[in-house]
């Protein structure tokens, strides 16, 4: 069988995020019924990794393996007639057998945006975190660099999280302005649950002062979710790339 990598966008505003689920909207099971359709018979889907629900993705990346079918440089022309308004193909390529959407991944990289301006923009408002509040950003690039490198990540990620091991390499911690915008930018070699999210809600209570900048190391050693700042909604965080090295996919 040809294995086929296929990078897909979408909007995840109604979906119950992108793993399968039972009598739930997924981008996955969304995914997984076109396919069969196209190709007669049932298709495992496998993905770089889960979003949750309402977080978007400009590149998440899938491998399946169909038997027959289309040509390879046909599926995002298909696709893009039969998938959901809210799910758009971007590419597909055929790579080496031994590649795996998701254990062939170097690491990725997330886009929160935030939305500074007064007035929240109801064409956007679907895609950024609108926080109209003055924000210190020189405080909040500080606490950003002293977050990068590895560590446990235990006090930024959801307490009822169940993998034991929570050391996670943050690669980087980008914040970038775009006019009355604020995006940061993530890229690790993986990611725990509502990481991201913590995250950046942590450095937005940086940004109005209610905890310091210098906190950091603190709240990363106590290993307690209670010591991190909020959780970011939902609906600022988009997957925006998937690293792979060149040998995976040939």
């Amino acid at each position: 069988m040809t294995n086929i990598k296929l990078v897909i966008a979408y909007d995840g505003t109604d979906f119950h995020g992108f793993a399968r689920q039972k009598n739930l909207r997924t981008v996955q099971g969304s995914l997984e019924t076109v396919l069969g359709s196209v190709l007669r018979g049932p298709v495992e889907v496998l993905g770089s990794g889960r979003t949750d629900a309402g977080v978007h993705a400009k590149a998440q990346v899938v491998s399946f393996r169909p038997d027959g079918g289309p040509h390879p440089d046909h599926y995002p022309y298909l696709l893009r007639r039969m998938l959901p308004h809210d799910i758009a193909p971007v590419s597909a390529s055929v790579v080496s057998d031994r590649f795996h959407a998701r254990f062939s991944a170097q690491a990725k990289t997330y886009r929160y945006t935030i939305s500074r301006g007064n007035l929240d923009d109801v064409f956007l408002r679907r895609y950024v975190w609108h926080v109209p509040q003055a924000l210190n950003l020189e405080a909040m690039y500080k606490a950003a660099t002293m977050l990068v490198g590895e560590h446990d990540f235990t006090s930024f990620c959801a307490a009822a999280t169940p993998i034991e091991n929570k050391r996670r390499h943050l690669m980087e911690l980008k914040l970038v302005e775009r006019g009355t915008y604020l995006d940061i930018y993530c890229t690790g070699n993986g990611f725990l649950q509502n990481m991201v999210r913590i995250l950046v809600g942590t450095l937005v209570n940086v940004g109005h002062g209610r905890i310091h900048a210098d906190a950091m190391p603190e709240i990363l050693a106590g290993l307690d979710r209670r010591l991190a700042g909020k959780t970011a909604p939902a609906h600022g965080l988009t997957l925006w790339e998937v690293h792979y090295p060149p040998d995976a996919l040939t």
